[in-house]
């Protein structure tokens, strides 16, 4: 056994725990605004990308369009298609990081295992192992950021025996290239979105293949299509076409918000949705199915699919559709309760852990672990989904409650990084400078929004990956839902509240010196308006302290229309 060793400290004035597009957000947003070009990215895998570089199963793609699903501050025009492919996803990742120039600040095959603020430095230790060496390496910085993603950690395997099974046994997201499903009887264990891709793929390579189906999933028509050579001309050439179509797109997506509240014009429209849907199943599945899929809860407490061939293939001959409950694996197959599957390739499509955040990292605060922060809410929780009291200049990205499952998870990670670095504005070129969150303020925010939570469809009694298992409190907790628009949470992050934020060590510059003398003129003259014209001017930050009350009621307008 080879002993670990301990290698000299590094430091960068940030570090990212995670390299996939929170990661890339971060480095290419530092270089855009402030021109920081100090920080390191620790990735776990051999390369960058997160979830679009691991998940390599046959089938993969994005549910969100293109256009939505890519930064706002990197539009592509020459996306193939409306919904990517993982290879194509790749690329553009690749193509962003390369353009800032955030490859070489990226270490790959290494585990971020504990992360502390160290109050005498003002400062965060990281202790990272590399997976070859197992060596550990101490990192320091300044400001952390945790970029690790949400559906990262596949579920293990809940049937016993697999260790006896002679084929291949592997999840979605580890996919074997090595192995080839050609005239293999392969069962599938699982029917969510990934399984929708994968099984159309593959199912007339195989000799037989049977699908385990678990669950109930509302199914909707595919919503993809080819980018013609004319339109991507277009798009390149005609200022403003890519934005027009982001804008429509997102518009489209944010109008399924409708269909959140429990209130009597959102179960109408809920119902509309669920007839468009039922029927669509039922044209288009066979009809010995359909009581295997066709769901009895309200569409939308679960993330809906988009069908991208899975109906239409469970026709096929050499396909097997079946809700048998899976007892054991064994040598040759799987035993269930009503008989016997033979197998040589046995894929879990079971999912990931959810409701976790930073599973496997201990980090640990002022007084406490983030672990024991938030056993103290009863859940995960983060506020303005990306910051906790205890935790001075650390922020989450893509953090709890950040996403909703109608539009695109990259505007969240936009919104998140945006409003860490103008909450880090401050004290970004003070050495010592330190912002903390008021835990009131956290109280506040988390109560409200999981008061919120109840009160949607998300919330409404189906088996969910968004709810917690097991809550330890009486309450159910949600901690995967953005339960308002994104809208509003762009607006959150574009406005901070300032007085929730304990700011230390800000950094007094010529600028800040002027704005102060030009602040009092204005005080002194009564130009209430001239002050915060001159606020946006120098400091490129608004304080909406006197008025965030009523511009939240009113920016809230595209959620709380429907109540």
């Amino acid at each position: 056994m080879t002993a670990t060793k301990e290698s000299p400290s590094g430091y960068s004035q940030f570090a990212c725990i995670g390299a996939g597009f929170s990661g890339i957000a971060l480095g290419a947003t530092l270089k855009r605004w402030y021109g920081i070009t100090d920080v390191r990215f620790f990735e776990r895998h051999s390369d960058l990308g997160g979830t679009w570089f691991a998940n390599k199963y046959p089938g993969a793609a994005c549910d969100v369009p293109s256009v939505l699903y890519s930064y706002s501050f990197e539009p592509n025009p020459n996306w193939s298609r409306v919904l990517p492919s993982q290879e194509e996803l790749w690329k553009y990742q690749k193509h962003v990081a390369d353009k800032y120039d955030l490859p070489s600040k990226m270490t790959f095959g290494v585990e971020v295992q504990r992360c502390q603020w160290i109050e005498e430095k003002k400062r965060w230790v990281l202790d990272v192992r590399d997976y070859k060496t197992r060596n550990i390496l101490h990192h320091e910085c300044r400001f952390l950021f945790a970029g690790s993603g949400i559906l990262v950690t596949p579920r293990e395997i809940d049937i016993p025996g697999s260790e006896n099974f002679k084929g291949s046994i592997f999840h979605t997201s580890q996919w074997r290239s090595d192995v080839d499903v050609s005239e293999k009887n392969v069962v599938v264990i699982g029917n969510g979105c990934t399984a929708a891709q994968i099984v159309p793929s593959i199912v007339d390579k195989t000799k037989h293949l049977t699908q385990i189906v678990r669950a109930k999933h509302w199914m909707l028509p595919p919503i993809d299509g080819v980018y013609t050579d004319c339109m991507k001309s277009l798009f390149k050439y005609l200022p403003g076409t890519m934005m027009i179509q982001r804008l429509l797109i997102f518009l489209f997506a944010e109008n399924e918000l409708k269909a959140v509240p429990m209130t009597t014009s959102a179960a109408k429209f809920r119902q509309k949705r669920r007839a468009y849907a039922e029927k669509f199943m039922r044209d288009t599945a066979p009809a010995k199915y359909h009581d295997l899929l066709i769901p009895d809860f309200e569409i939308g407490c679960k993330r809906r699919i988009y069908d991208s061939g899975y109906l239409a293939c469970l026709h096929s001959k050499n396909l097997t559709l079946t809700n048998e409950r899976a007892l054991k694996i064994v040598e040759t197959g799987v035993e269930t309760d009503r008989g016997f599957i033979e197998a040589d390739v046995i894929v879990m499509a079971n999912g990931f852990s959810t409701n976790t955040f930073l599973e496997g990292v201990e980090v640990v605060g002022r007084d406490e672990t983030l672990s024991q922060h938030w056993e103290s809410f009863g859940g995960a929780e983060a506020y303005n989904c990306s910051a906790m009291s205890g935790f001075p200049n650390f922020f989450m990205l893509l953090g709890p409650n950040a996403t909703t499952g109608h539009t695109s998870a990259i505007m969240a990670i936009e919104n998140s990084v945006n409003f860490a670095l103008r909450i880090l504005k401050p004290v970004i070129g003070s050495p010592n400078g330190v912002v903390e969150l008021d835990r009131k303020a956290e109280e506040r925010y988390v109560n409200r929004i999981q008061d919120d939570l109840s009160k949607t469809v998300w919330n409404s009694g189906c088996q969910s990956w968004y709810i917690q298992p097991h809550s330890e409190n009486s309450r159910v907790w949600n901690a995967m839902v953005y339960p308002y628009s994104q809208g509003y949470l762009w607006y959150r992050s574009l406005f901070p509240i300032w007085r929730d934020w304990k700011i230390t060590g800000r950094t007094r510059s010529r600028k800040s010196v002027l704005w102060l003398l030009l602040k009092s003129l204005s005080v002194l003259a009564g130009g209430s308006a001239a002050s915060a014209f001159l606020y946006l001017l120098w400091k490129s930050q608004w304080n909406f302290k006197e008025v965030h009350a009523d511009s939240t009621t009113a920016l809230k307008f595209i959620y709380l229309r429907f109540n």
